[in-house]
């Protein structure tokens, strides 16, 4: 059964306060839980203004799928936040 997770490293330029980068990363957040039925937590930069980095985890009992997922993530993340999405990197275990 693999487990797989997905990181999101995210630059916030327009944030000038937590409150601005909490509101950005709680939309994200609440997206990907409810359309994609996945975990998602803040893992880094909590209290700088510009800046997060999102986990993304997910079970399943194969591997494929949890790509396709991954990648749907992802695009979804870029859709909601455009460039703001600087790096990504996926693992599996």
């Amino acid at each position: 059964m693999p487990v797989g997770v997905l990181t999101l490293e995210i630059q916030l330029p327009y944030a000038h306060s937590l409150k601005e980068k909490r509101a950005a990363v709680q939309k994200l957040r609440g997206r990907l839980r409810a359309r994609f039925n996945v975990a998602v937590a803040e893992l880094d930069h909590q209290d700088v203004w510009q800046q997060a980095t999102l986990g993304v985890v997910s079970v399943s009992n194969s591997q494929t799928i949890l790509e396709r997922v991954f990648h749907d993530v992802l695009a979804e993340a870029e859709k909601t936040l455009g460039d703001d999405v600087a790096h990504h990197s996926i693992e599996f275990f």
